[in-house]
C-alpha cells in the first residue's frame, strides 16, 4: 500500500502545474479576464493560490475543454479573415499603415491629441513633433490635432513620449476600423457609373432619417433604387463598397415583396474608406458622427469594429448626451474575444446576429454590451447587380438601427429611451430569462430577414 501510494503521488502533476497550463489556455483564447471563464461553462477561479490550497474542480479534468475552445477560437474563419485582412492592409500600405504591439492596424505616423493645451503643443513641437492636421467638429464641441513624430520614432514610442509631456492629456492612435461581415460576393464594387437611386434634394423626408457610418454605397443596385440617399466623403466622389451597399440595403432596400425596416426614410450615409489605404481611420468616423449630429440624424449605426479609442470614446459620448442612438454590430471574433468598439461603449446599441434557426452565429461576440438580436445569416442584402448572401453581425445591427429609426424622431434623450423601451418590448427572449451575454433583451426583426429564395427575380452574385 505504502509503495502504491508513493506511485500515485509521483504521477500527481507538480503544484500550481494545472493552473499554469489552464492560463495558458487562456492567452490563447485571448480572454485574459474572468468572464470568458463563465463564456466556457467553467467555475469561477479563485484569487492568487496560497500554498496547500487545493483548487475547488479538477483543472485537468477542464484543460482539455478549454484547449478545445482555444483552438476553435484561433480556427473561427472571421478571426482568422479580419487578422489576415489588418496583415494584409500594414504589408500592402506600409508607408501608410502599421500594426502596433496588441496587433491594432493604425495610421503610421500619426497620434491624435484630443482637445489639447496650447502648452502641449508648444512643449510637442519643441520635441520634434509636427502638428500635420488640426480639425474642429463643432456639433460635438470637440477639437482634434494630429501629430506627426520625429523621423524614426516609432509610433507606440511618440505615444508614450507626449503621454511623458503631459500625463493628463488625451492622446491615442488614428486606429483602423474594419466591416463586421463577409458575403459571397466581397470583392469591391465597380463605382464611377453607380447612379440611379432617388437621390434628395438635401431636405429630409417626411418619414424621417436613418444614418449609417460604413463604406460607399452602389445607389444603382436593384434594392436601392427606391431609396433616398445623401452621402458624405471621398470629396463628394462616389466610391461604392460591396460591405456598405449590403449593409444600406438592410436599412433603406426595397423589391417585390420586400421592405427593410427603415424603407422610405431618407438614408445619410458616409463612406468612411473612399478606397484610401487609410480609410476606416477613427479621426475620419469622427468626422462622419459630427456630419450626422449636424443633419439631426437620430439613429447611426456603425457596422465596423476596432480597439477601445480616446476619440471614438468621446465623440460617441456627446452623441448620445444629445440624444442620438448609435447602433453597432459585436463583431464576429468569437465568444471569448475581447470586447470591440464602439459596440462595447456604454449607452451603445450592441448587435449580435442568428440564422434562420434562432440559434446564435458562433463567430458572435459575447458580454454585457450584447443588447439585442437580429437576423445575420441565411439572408440576402444587395449587391452591384443584384443580390448577394451574406454573414455577420455586421448585417444584423442595420435591423435593429432601422426598427429604432422607425420609433424615433428628432434627437432627444427621451425619445432615444422610449424608443429603446418600445423595441425592448417586442424582443423574443432566446437565452436565460431577461438580457443575457448571449442574445441581450432577445430577438428583433426576424421577419425582416429577406430570405435569398424570395429573390428568383434577381441575379445572384457569386
Amino acid at each position: 500500500m505504502h509503495t502504491g501510494r508513493r506511485r500515485e503521488r509521483a504521477r500527481t502533476p507538480p503544484p500550481h502545474r494545472g493552473w499554469q497550463r489552464l492560463a495558458a489556455a487562456l492567452v490563447l483564447l485571448g480572454a485574459g479576464s474572468m468572464p470568458a471563464l463563465a463564456q466556457l461553462g467553467l467555475p469561477s477561479m479563485p484569487g492568487p493560490q496560497l500554498p496547500g490550497f487545493e483548487p475547488p474542480f479538477g483543472v485537468d479534468r477542464q484543460l482539455e475543454r478549454v484547449e478545445r475552445h482555444a483552438q476553435a477560437a484561433r480556427d473561427l474563419p472571421s478571426v482568422a479573415a479580419r487578422r489576415l485582412k489588418m496583415r494584409t492592409l500594414a504589408r500592402t500600405h506600409r508607408d501608410r499603415l502599421e500594426l502596433n504591439r496588441a496587433g491594432e492596424l493604425m495610421v503610421r505616423d500619426e497620434v491624435l491629441a484630443i482637445a489639447p493645451d496650447a502648452e502641449l503643443i508648444a512643449r510637442a513641437r519643441q520635441a520634434g513633433f509636427v502638428v500635420l492636421r488640426e480639425r474642429t467638429l463643432p456639433d460635438l464641441d470637440i477639437a482634434v490635432v494630429v501629430l506627426q513624430p520625429p523621423a524614426g520614432m516609432r509610433t507606440e514610442v511618440a505615444l508614450e513620449r507626449l503621454r511623458a509631456l503631459d500625463p493628463n492629456a488625451r492622446l491615442d492612435f488614428n486606429h483602423i476600423y474594419l466591416d463586421a461581415g463577409a458575403s459571397d460576393g466581397a470583392s469591391p464594387v465597380d463605382t464611377d457609373a453607380a447612379s440611379g437611386a432617388a437621390q434628395d434634394g438635401g431636405k429630409a423626408v417626411a418619414s424621417g432619417r436613418v444614418g449609417l457610418i460604413d463604406g460607399g454605397i452602389d445607389t444603382g443596385a436593384s434594392l436601392l433604387r427606391q431609396a433616398r440617399i445623401r452621402t458624405w466623403g471621398c470629396g463628394g466622389r462616389p466610391v461604392a463598397s460591396a460591405h456598405g451597399t449590403a449593409v444600406a440595403s438592410l436599412l433603406v432596400g426595397q423589391t417585390a415583396g420586400f421592405a427593410a425596416a427603415a424603407s422610405g426614410m431618407t438614408l445619410y450615409a458616409a463612406d468612411v474608406y473612399c478606397d484610401a489605404a487609410t480609410g476606416g481611420a477613427v479621426e475620419t468616423i469622427a468626422e462622419a458622427f459630427a456630419w450626422l449630429a449636424s443633419e439631426r440624424v437620430a439613429v447611426i449605426n456603425v457596422s465596423l469594429v476596432g480597439p477601445p479609442n480616446r476619440l471614438l470614446a468621446q465623440v460617441v459620448d456627446r452623441l448620445m448626451a444629445r440624444g442620438h442612438v448609435v447602433v453597432a454590430a459585436v463583431g464576429n471574433d468569437g465568444p471569448a474575444a475581447p470586447p470591440l468598439y464602439p459596440a462595447a461603449y456604454p449607452g451603445v446599441v450592441g448587435v449580435t446576429a442568428v440564422d434562420g434557426r434562432r440559434r446564435v452565429l458562433p463567430e458572435a461576440g459575447r458580454g454585457p454590451h450584447v443588447s439585442f438580436a437580429a437576423p445575420g445569416a441565411d439572408l440576402a442584402a444587395a449587391s452591384a447587380d443584384g443580390y448577394t448572401v451574406v454573414r455577420g453581425t455586421s448585417y444584423a445591427a442595420p435591423v435593429v438601427a432601422g426598427l429604432l429609426a422607425a420609433r424615433a424622431g428628432e434627437p432627444a434623450s427621451d425619445g432615444a429611451r422610449q424608443a429603446l423601451s418600445a423595441l425592448v418590448a417586442t424582443a423574443t427572449d432566446l437565452g436565460s430569462p431577461g438580457r443575457d451575454p448571449i442574445f441581450g433583451h432577445g430577438l428583433v426583426g426576424e421577419r425582416l430577414r429577406l430570405d435569398p429564395d424570395r429573390l428568383d427575380h434577381l441575379p445572384r452574385r457569386q
